[in-house]
Order: structure tokens, then C-alpha cells, then sequence
């Protein structure tokens, strides 16, 4: 009885349990209005649940009451079966009540694993013809994406079920005499025999449809010798033919089980013997014959056998993952001298300088005004349209709440949930010019008044009309929004402009979050979240609303649950308010022929999980941009546009939800279609098969001499972790127009020199990949060859030196941008400085720049537009900055093994030591119109003491200068840093 209280209380908190989560579930979904996706999906997995459980529940009862059945009446005595008898008289009785149990607990596991392929059935119901044929059987792309997973699952539960079947059937006709295993005579009656060979048959003739699948799943398995995925040689000519040989056999070994066992000779002997045919033939004809033709045919002229199979698989990779319209265009990068344009080429004056994810310690630092504030481990990019008419590429973050950043008298409950409930504005910089002693220049998400002229837009200029976040990334918690009190307002909505140790007050006007008003609903999310006050506290009345599932990549996985989010959100204010943009793939793993990749493995560089989400760890081999969704930072709006109007995969799946869950690319408004941007992750996923599948000749292909690879970060090569692909605004060769695109430098397979540059833009809202291909065996160098030679250039090595013996500073790369500009390279990468100082943050201090072949023409300056012209200046004179042979292991000279400084060199360096002194001063007074004069005095003073050495030949070394850190509490004055 106490067992079964106990099993009883556990299903009732279990059941209950479901029950709520269901009905919050649904609260929430017909919040966002997407009710459908709820039920849609609820009523599928529940049909499938029924459906398959009950039917493999039914075929087990029936046969194990069928074994029963056939039991024979008499049985001999023997002390088996005296043994037997004590089981039967266990049984018998409640036999009815045993073969429930058994059939209803074998259902149940078969009903929850069929509830969990709800995808395969709704695209099997829905499918749409992909009007590509495969190269095997002339048979159309979509019955390998929508129908074959079912097919495949649903041989998989037949081969269970007769199996379970078989061993059910087996136990009861041995337990009530039907199978004996002693005693003379027959071991098996008639009766036995005759159910549990129809069984077996059935079970062959279940391998023949296997078989006949297999044929099929020849086009989606490995090639061994190439390395492709698809049926090759030895498939096509001995595999193939092979398994439908084997599924004739199948056959008439299945009627001849039957026959042979019940009607002409009835005994076991020939259906073992047809079983033991099946299965020679099975590893003669399946076997050994394919494996002879691989080894005797095929591998003595493998390239020539399996260039046409290969053929098929670079086509439909290059199809399956939207790789055949790329345009790829032959680049010399002939022009190793930097021209006399260089300074004014556009693209050039365009390179972003900010590193989104160094900089975001800045950004919160200069504009967090709360200690709770926060921007994230990383920031994003996007552009605008604003001074002069012109595109520019901005840096953009949202100004978030860190719960875990409140103080410990802020972390309560009502603190937590209904006032520290959203964030306010987003804060945005040029990309490509910093101010300030090395901070952003910030034109919008002000929330003070003290911004120094100079290092900060005097106006908003992305004008934000309601600028509260109540959904971010950020916000993992719920919150409890609404009217509390008619006459005061709860909820922290930013400090006051005038007085930022004052504060003001909001409540929620909008529409987001589920009401919460009746008693019923908050006793339900008391329930939910364990939480007595929803009951009992104040803060939660009949006006409360409740934010759950807040940040966007949930809340977009949640609606769409068929679609694989972009790790990489990103913030763009549309019409006035701030949306976060996602986009949504949809995929599958069945496409034949084509390459299949593992996603996660694919789309992880130096970013993931630094601020992007890494993706999961799905195996695909068919990959497409199909939705951009929106999610209203203020109410939470979720909102699906189409995006490829052409992929059969996404109109299933609208189908599938009644026609209506995506709306239709015409209807994009214009003002958001403008901050689309290439996705991140697809352009990895690309990127990556574009560094093999480029070489569209099976010849070339099979030879792999001409693969790419995706370098490592230049800074630390040895880290083994991928360069990502950097956002520009800029206009490539080849192409009509600037765009803001996504570009990345691939280099050849097991070697640093640079191969090619591949970029991902949108040319009349399409996607279009582009490749600017190298000549073979180039000069010029690749991003870590580069980074190697511009900081082992003996001007730029003591340079950095003297950036770095201060204050324990260290010396920080940001991206190092590969940019073909006016017939040849040029390598922009921003040198940051984080003091040792408490509170520091990477300032921009440096820009580091190469033209030409990487090494040759290097220069370090303040900024973009010095940099261009030095570069240039070289180029006229001739004179490039070389350098000697750096050995490894070689370190930069220390401060302390300089000699004794005479003359103008001695005069250079007291200049210089009093500028650094000046900077430590002014650093430490918090003036910041000081602190800018004195860094300016600094980059002077620095550049006679260089000249002075070059004069007297002696060693590029010298005093320490101080890292530019910006004094505590706010942004550092002006200096020389505006990219021009």
C-alpha cells in the first residue's frame, strides 16, 4: 500500500508538473501570438505518441496472446516442465492484466521516442519538391530531405517491434509448453512453429525494404578513398546492384521460411539453411564482391574511377549550401609599392579600427553611469546612414542590466524582478575613429550631461524614440512589470541628467509579458518558479505583467523551433526603436551528395562564447539564410521574415503552421531590410567549404593541392583557434559600389603566405559570395606571416616597447583587416594599451599598417590617415622600413641595456622623459583637456627622440611611456586619434 501512495503521489506531482509547464507554455505563445506553434506542435507530438505506442503495444499484446493461445493442452511431464508449472500458475490467472504491463511499458517508450521526431513527420507531411533531381535515380532532392528521415525511422520501429514480438512470443511459448528445450520428440509444436517463423519472415521480408532504402542511403554515406560523401564507383557498380540482389533474396527466403516450415516439411532445417544463404550472400555479395572491385578496380586508377562520382559531390555541396553563384575573380596584387592614391582611396579611409570585443570594457566604462550596467563580453557592428549621406559602419551596444553586477543590498527579490527590470539605450561609435586619448567617439545612448566636448556627439544622432530594453541578451531573469501604485512608479528607469546620483522612475506601458492579475495565474507561476510572491508581495497585482523567456535567441527558438539561430544577435534602432536583428537557418542532413559538416565545428573562431553563442552539434550537409526575425527590445514583439523566397525547406514548415508563421519577404520594411547584414555563421560554414570546393575539376580536387584553410588569430598562431571574419564597410575590387560585407583571408593548406580573400555580401537584398583569387605561389603574405613581420620591425618593436614599460601595461592587436586596395595589400591592425591600473581599459593607441607584401612597407602611427600617408611617403621615397632577420626567441631590447645618451639625443630623450611625466600628472589630476594636451606633447616628443636616435645610429630603444589610460570616472580629453 505504502508503494503504491508513493508511485501514486510521484505521477500527481509529475502530471502536475507537465500541466503547468504546458499551460505557461501556451500563456506565453499567446502572448507573442504564436498560439499555432504551440498547438501545432503539442498535437503532432501527442499523435505520434498515440499512434506508434499504441500500435507497437497492440502488435506485442496480440502476440503474446496469440503464443498463448497456441499453447498445447497437453503437455509432457518432465521436470522442465514441472518447474514451468509454477510460473504458469503465477501467471495464468491475471495473464490479461501481465500482457497489458508488458505492452503498455513497451508502448510508452515507443510513443516518447516517436513524439521526438515530430519534425521528420510535419516535413513529411508537408513536403515541397526541391526541383533538383538527384544524379543516381533521377528522383527529386526533396524525397531525400522530407521523406526519407521518416522512412528511415519508421523500418527502424518495424524492426523492434518483430523483434520484441519474436522474443515475447518465444517466452510464453516456452513457458506454457509450446517450445520445449528437453524431452524427446519434437521441441516445438506445430503451432509454435508456425507463429514464430511468420515472425522471422516477416523480419526478412522487412530487410528486403531495407535493402531496397539502403540504395537510396548510398547517395548520403562517405566516399572512403576521396574523402566526399555520395555513392562513388564501388557503390554505384557493385553496391548497388549488390543490395538489390540481396533484397530479391530476402524475398524468397522469407516465403520459402514459410513454406518449408509450416506446409511441406515442416521443421526448422530449411528456413536455417534459407537464413544461412541470406547471410553468406549478405558478405559475398554485399561484401567481399564491392570490396574486390575497390581493391582490384578502383584503387589502381582511383582518380580517373571516381572523377565522375566526385563531379556529383563538388556540384551538390556547392548547391546544397548556397555556394554555386559565387563569382570568382583572378587578383594580382601586383603593386607592392604603395601608390601615390593610397591616401585617398575610400575604402582605405573606411577600415574599421574598433574591435568590437576589445572595446566593450571602454564602452562600459564611458558610458555604464551605473555600477549595474552592463554591454556585454562583446559588441556589434552595423551601419548608418547619417553625416553627408554617406554609409558608415558603427559599433553598437545595448545598454543592459547585469543582475549579478547589483550590490548586495540589491540582490532581493523585488529588486531583482520589479525594479531592476530593463535597460536604456544604445550607445554607438564610429568604427573607424577614436578620440580621446584612444576611447570611441559616441554619438548616441547618452544617459548624462558630462560628456567632454571633443570625445562625444553633442546631440543623439541615432535617435531612439523609446530606448527602454526589457528584452536583451542580458536578461536571463523574469520581471514582474505594471502598475503598482497609482501614485509612484517602481520600476529604475536611468539616473537623472542633471544629477546622476538622483534617479528616475518608470512604469511599463507596454503590451509584453503575460498578465498575471487573477489569482489562478499567480498561483500557477508561484508554482512554476517556487516563488511565494506572486502570492504575497505588493509588487504583484491585478495590473502585473510577466516577462518571461527574455532574451532574443530564446525567444526566436522558441516560435521557431525548426530553425538554427545565428549565434551573433545584434541591436539596430528601425524606425525609431531598438530591435534585435537574428537570423534563422534552416537545415538538414539528408541532401545527396552533398558534404555533410558538423555545425558546431564549423562556426567556432576566437569569438565563440566571448560574446557569440556557439552553435549545437548538428551534422548537416544543406544550410540556408531563410528567415531574418526581429525581436521589440521594449514589448518583446516577435516577428519572422522570409528571407530566401526560393527554399523548399522553409515553405514546409510555413505550411506545416497553417501558411501564415512567416511573413513574406515583399512585406520587409525597407527601414529594417537597410541593417541586414551577411550572417556570421553562414559565412564560416562557407568559408570553410569554399576553401575546398573552389576547385570545381575532380582532377584538381582529387590532388588537394589547391585547398585552403582558414588561418589562425595572427597574435597567437599556436592557439590553433580561427581568424573570424571581420565586417567592413568598403568597396572591394570588382565590385559597383561600396557594401558592407563580411570578408575574411584564406591562405593555402599547410602554409602562411595569403590565397585568396572571400567575401559575403547582399547585391539587390540576395546574397552573392565573392573571391578574390592570388596567383599561385604569391609574395604576398598572409595574416599571421604579416603580424609577425610588422612587430618584429625594429622601429615597431621599440615602439611597442615603450607602449608597454609603464605601469605594467599591456599591448593588445585588434583585428588585422586584409584589404586589397590599389592593385595590391594593405594590412590595417589597431594596437590597443591596458594600463595596470585598476579599472583600465584597451585604448586605442596605435594603428599598424603594412602595404605591399606584409613586410616591407610597415609603419606604426597615431592613426588611419597619418598611417596612409606615411605609407605613401615611403613608397615615394623609396625607402622602405626593413628590418633585420628576427631569430626565435629574439626579445625586443630592454630599458635598461640602452647607453649613455649625448647631444641632441640626450636633449630628445629629457624632452621625452618630461612628457611622460607631464602624461602621469594629468592622468592622475582627471583633467581631461590637460591629460589630451599631454598626450599630444607625448606623440611629439616621442617622434623627435626616434629621429634623434635614426641620427645617431643608435638603438631604437628609450625611455617607458605610460599606457593612455583614461582617468577614473569619465573619458579622457582629445588627442589626435579621428581616423580623417
Amino acid at each position: 500500500m505504502t508503494v503504491g501512495v508513493l508511485v501514486g503521489v510521484f505521477l500527481l506531482f509529475t502530471l502536475l508538473g507537465w500541466g503547468i509547464d504546458a499551460y505557461t507554455d501556451y500563456l506565453w505563445f499567446d502572448e507573442v501570438d504564436f498560439t499555432g506553434v504551440f498547438t501545432g506542435v503539442l498535437v503532432t507530438r501527442l499523435l505520434l505518441f498515440l499512434a506508434v505506442g499504441l500500435a507497437m503495444a497492440l502488435v506485442i499484446a496480440a502476440n503474446l496472446y496469440l503464443a498463448y493461445r497456441l499453447r498445447p493442452l497437453l503437455r509432457p511431464h518432465s521436470a522442465e516442465q514441472a518447474t514451468l508449472e509454477r510460473y504458469r500458475m503465477i501467471i495464468q490467472p491475471r495473464l490479461g492484466t501481465w500482457i497489458t504491463i508488458i505492452a503498455v511499458v513497451i508502448g510508452f517508450f515507443a510513443g516518447l521516442s516517436a513524439q521526438s521526431r515530430w519534425k521528420d513527420w510535419m516535413l513529411f507531411q508537408n513536403s515541397q519538391p526541391f526541383g533538383v533531381k538527384d544524379p543516381q535515380f533521377n528522383v527529386d532532392v526533396g524525397f531525400y530531405v522530407f521523406d526519407y528521415p521518416l522512412w528511415r525511422y519508421l523500418l527502424g520501429v518495424g524492426f523492434t517491434t518483430i523483434v520484441l514480438s519474436v522474443l515475447g512470443a518465444l517466452a510464453v511459448h516456452y513457458i506454457f509448453g509450446g517450445v520445449r528445450l528437453q524431452g524427446v520428440g519434437d521441441r516445438m509444436t506445430s503451432a509454435a512453429r508456425a507463429h514464430l517463423t511468420t515472425l522471422v519472415a516477416f523480419f526478412v521480408l522487412l530487410k528486403a525494404v531495407a535493402y531496397i532504402l539502403d540504395r537510396r542511403a548510398l547517395l548520403l554515406e562517405q566516399h572512403v578513398s576521396p574523402g566526399l560523401y555520395g555513392a562513388g564507383y564501388t557503390d554505384v557498380n557493385a553496391l548497388l546492384p549488390a543490395k538489390e540482389i540481396l533484397a530479391y533474396i530476402s524475398i524468397v527466403v522469407a516465403i520459402a521460411i514459410i513454406v518449408f516450415s509450416n506446409a511441406v516439411m515442416r521443421n526448422l532445417v530449411w528456413p536455417g539453411v534459407s537464413l544461412a544463404l541470406l547471410a553468406i550472400s549478405a558478405v559475398a555479395i554485399g561484401g567481399i564482391y564491392p570490396l574486390a572491385v575497390q581493391n582490384f578496380q578502383v584503387q589502381p586508377s582511383l582518380a580517373d574511377k571516381e572523377a565522375p562520382y566526385i563531379a556529383r559531390s563538388i556540384e551538390a555541396t556547392r548547391a546544397a549550401f548556397g555556394l554555386s553563384g559565387t563569382e570568382i575573380r583572378p587578383y594580382a596584387a601586383s603593386t607592392t609599392v604603395p601608390p601615390g592614391t593610397l591616401a585617398s582611396d575610400t575604402s582605405a579611409q573606411n577600415v574599421r579600427l574598433i574591435d568590437p570585443q576589445l572595446v566593450s570594457e571602454a564602452y562600459t566604462q564611458q558610458q555604464q553611469v551605473r555600477g549595474f550596467y552592463d554591454f556585454g563580453p562583446k559588441l556589434d557592428v552595423d551601419r548608418y546612414t547619417l553625416a553627408n549621406d554617406k554609409p558608415q559602419d558603427y559599433v553598437v551596444g545595448v545598454r543592459e542590466i547585469n543582475d549579478n553586477a547589483l550590490t548586495t543590498q540589491q540582490q532581493n527579490w523585488l529588486n531583482r524582478h520589479t525594479v531592476f527590470t530593463h535597460g536604456y539605450g544604445m550607445v554607438a561609435a564610429p568604427a573607424n575613429q577614436v578620440v580621446c586619448g584612444g576611447l570611441p567617439y559616441f554619438v548616441s545612448g547618452f544617459l548624462g550631461d558630462d560628456q567632454q566636448p571633443g570625445c562625444a556627439s553633442d546631440k543623439e544622432e541615432i535617435k531612439v524614440d523609446q530606448p527602454r530594453v526589457y528584452f536583451g541578451e542580458q536578461s536571463t531573469e523574469y520581471a514582474i512589470v505594471g502598475q503598482v501604485d497609482a501614485n509612484k512608479k517602481t520600476e529604475f528607469d536611468r539616473p537623472q541628467p542633471n544629477d546622476n546620483n538622483a534617479e528616475e522612475r518608470y512604469t511599463y506601458e507596454g503590451t509584453g509579458g503575460v498578465p498575471i492579475g487573477s489569482f489562478m495565474r499567480r498561483l500557477v507561476f508561484a508554482i512554476k518558479n517556487t516563488e511565494s510572491n506572486f502570492l504575497l508581495s505588493d509588487a504583484v497585482n491585478n495590473k502585473s505583467r510577466l516577462m518571461y523567456v527574455r532574451d532574443p535567441r530564446s525567444r526566436v527558438e522558441k516560435v521557431a523551433p525548426f530553425l538554427t539561430i545565428d549565434g551573433d544577435p545584434y541591436p539596430a534602432v528601425v524606425d525609431g526603436r531598438i530591435k534585435w536583428i537574428l537570423d534563422g537557418y534552416t537545415t538538414a542532413a539528408t541532401y545527396p551528395y552533398a558534404q555533410r559538416i558538423n555545425l558546431q565545428e564549423e562556426t567556432t573562431d576566437e569569438l565563440t562564447n566571448r560574446g557569440t553563442v556557439a552553435l549545437a552539434r548538428d551534422n548537416i550537409n544543406y544550410m540556408r539564410n531563410s528567415v531574418k526575425a526581429t525581436v521589440d527590445a521594449y514589448d518583446g514583439t516577435v516577428t519572422l521574415y522570409e528571407f530566401d523566397d526560393q527554399d523548399p525547406v522553409l515553405k514546409a514548415w510555413n505550411q506545416a503552421f497553417g501558411g501564415k508563421l512567416i511573413t513574406p519577404k515583399a512585406q520587409t520594411p525597407a527601414s529594417l531590410a537597410a541593417h541586414f547584414r551577411y550572417p556570421a555563421d553562414m559565412f564560416k560554414v562557407q568559408r570553410n567549404l569554399l576553401a575546398r570546393f573552389h576547385v570545381t575539376q575532380p582532377g584538381e580536387y582529387f590532388s588537394g593541392q589547391d585547398f585552403w584553410q582558414v588561418p589562425n588569430v595572427p597574435d597567437d598562431p599556436d592557439s590553433g583557434v580561427k581568424q573570424p571574419p571581420f565586417y567592413l564597410n568598403v568597396q572591394l575590387p570588382g565590385q559597383d559600389s561600396t557594401r558592407f560585407q563580411l570578408t575574411s583571408a584564406v591562405t593555402p593548406n599547410n602554409r602562411d603566405n595569403l590565397a585568396a580573400l572571400i567575401s559575403g555580401s547582399y547585391v539587390d537584398n540576395k546574397p552573392q559570395l565573392e573571391i578574390l583569387e592570388l596567383p599561385d605561389q604569391t609574395a604576398i603574405q598572409g595574416p599571421v606571416q604579416v603580424h609577425q613581420r610588422m612587430t618584429n620591425n625594429a622601429t615597431v618593436r621599440s615602439e611597442l616597447t615603450l607602449l608597454s614599460n609603464s605601469n605594467q601595461s599591456q599591448v593588445l592587436f585588434g583585428n588585422l583587416i586584409s584589404l586589397p586596395v590599389g592593385d595590391g595589400m594593405l594590412y590595417v591592425e589597431p594596437v590597443y594599451v591596458k594600463s595596470g591600473q585598476q579599472n583600465a581599459v584597451p585604448l586605442l593607441q596605435k594603428v599598424l599598417m603594412s602595404y605591399g607584401d606584409g613586410g616591407t612597407y610597415v609603419v606604426l602611427a597615431n592613426n588611419l590617415k597619418d598611417g596612409l600617408d606615411k605609407l605613401v611617403a615611403q613608397g615615394k621615397s623609396n625607402q622602405p622600413t626593413t628590418s633585420p632577420p628576427i631569430t626565435p626567441g629574439t626579445q625586443p631590447p630592454t630599458p635598461g641595456q640602452q647607453p649613455a645618451l649625448t647631444g641632441q639625443l640626450a636633449q630628445a630623450a629629457a624632452a621625452l622623459d618630461k612628457a611622460i611625466a607631464d602624461v602621469k600628472t594629468a592622468q592622475a589630476s582627471g583633467d581631461f583637456v590637460r591629460y589630451g594636451q599631454a598626450l599630444q606633447a607625448l606623440d611629439t616628443a616621442m617622434t623627435n627622440f626616434q629621429n634623434a636616435q635614426k641620427a645617431a645610429g643608435a638603438p631604437t630603444t628609450g625611455p617607458s611611456v605610460p599606457s593612455s589610460t583614461a582617468p577614473s570616472g569619465a573619458p579622457s580629453a582629445p588627442a589626435p586619434t579621428p581616423s580623417g
